[in-house]
């Protein structure tokens, strides 16, 4: 992004995919990179989107989104599990950094859903703050359980839904947001073979078909 505009929810969605796209075909851009933009956003950031990913090691947001410096104000937790600093970094990113889209990115093969399954149905414990992390996760399990659900993929993009519906049922500011048309939040899953991310929820953004993935 080297405009000084800010973009709609659904203009920084379709530069986020655009990214995506490039990653997982190999034709990657790197855009903003250099030195120039680095003493461009030195005086200030302008992100175009807040991103609360997993912390797993092989979800680097600039790179699979094919983005660059000031582009993403990155949030990351294991397995996106939400506290209060964490509402408030977002919510941080939205309001005050003016970011006009949300984005939660879960992934396959993550370890916090794996562990959080193992402890619902064999019992298996976790020693120290680990626990925490699978307490949070919990109810997605528990929910996707409930639904019949018993593919990997499907309780990862529960999990996802769940965050992304944590995000906007306990953000008043956020929640405002949307109603007006500045914010967005959406729910993406990464496919971490294949490099793509797919759309599994979307909150304030009416997304067609063809940029869902």
């Amino acid at each position: 992004m080297t405009d000084t505009a800010t973009p709609t929810p659904r203009e920084a969605f379709e530069m986020l995919m655009a990214g995506n796209h490039r990653f997982a075909t190999g034709t990657p851009e790197h855009p903003n990179q250099d030195a120039a933009r680095r003493a461009e956003i030195a005086p200030a950031q302008r992100p175009f989107a807040v991103l609360f990913g997993c912390s797993d090691s092989r979800l680097a947001a600039e790179i699979i989104f094919d983005r660059g410096l000031g582009d993403l104000f990155v949030v990351r937790t294991a397995g996106h599990v939400m506290g209060p600093e964490v509402l408030g970094s977002i919510e941080y990113g939205a309001s005050v950094l003016d970011s006009p889209l949300v984005v939660v990115l879960g992934h396959d093969a993550c370890g916090a859903v794996a562990a959080t399954r193992a402890a619902v149905e064999d019992g298996t414990t976790v020693r120290g703050y680990v626990r925490d992390v699978i307490e949070r996760v919990t109810p997605s399990v528990l929910a996707a359980r409930a639904a019949g659900m018993s593919d990997d993929g499907d309780f990862i993009a529960e999990h996802v839904r769940h965050t992304v519906n944590l995000i906007t049922d306990r953000s008043q500011v956020l929640a405002a947001q949307i109603a007006t048309g500045r914010t967005a939040v959406v729910g993406l899953s990464y496919r971490l073979t294949d490099g793509t991310a797919q759309l599994v929820a979307s909150r304030g953004l009416d997304v067609p078909a063809e940029l869902a993935s």
